[in-house]
């Protein structure tokens, strides 16, 4: 098993860029209200992880179920400019079967907030942490109400891709 502190940097990048296919400027900075139902709308962020603290229950030993991650990312748009960020925190539920972790973030874009939740599995696995899907679970300003779902991808150390998925 890699050590937490490897474990919980690809869960907080993935956490911090939650998203993968569309540009960004008019879905993230756009006028158009989070509360129009005639379409869905994806948003496509590039997350760098910031800052990450770790709070393991057994410090310098293995992963234990609940070990704690908070994390915040800076957020790009595919032009690299920058339009946001997550904070978050991760919490380990299982460190069998390579692991999994409760996570918890808010994705703060130009007019409101998106609150995201859900569980990435494998994040004890050697190697680059694991793409996973995540709930939104509602928002604030003009993701009033929103709904969907968050895909994250590593591309680089510290770095991961955010397909961010609204139905509308």
């Amino acid at each position: 098993m890699r050590p937490i502190r490897a474990a919980c940097l690809g869960t907080a990048t993935a956490l911090v860029a939650l998203l993968a296919c569309a540009p960004v400027a008019s879905a993230a900075t756009g006028g158009d209200s989070g509360h129009d139902k005639d379409k869905d709308r994806v948003i496509t962020l590039i997350g760098r992880l910031a800052q990450q603290t770790r709070f393991p229950v057994n410090p310098g030993g293995a992963a234990a179920q609940g070990d704690r991650t908070v994390f915040r990312s800076v957020l790009f748009d595919q032009e690299g400019k920058e339009v946001g960020e997550t904070d978050g925190t991760c919490t380990t539920t299982r460190v069998d079967n390579g692991g999994a972790e409760e996570c918890v973030v808010t994705y703060t874009l130009p007019g409101g907030q998106l609150a995201v939740q859900g569980m990435v599995f494998g994040n004890l696995v050697p190697g680059p942490p694991p793409s996973f899907d995540n709930a939104i679970t509602g928002g604030t300003g003009k993701y009033d109400r929103a709904r969907g779902s968050v895909h994250a991808d590593t591309i680089g150390t510290g770095t991961r891709r955010f397909t961010i998925d609204l139905d509308r």
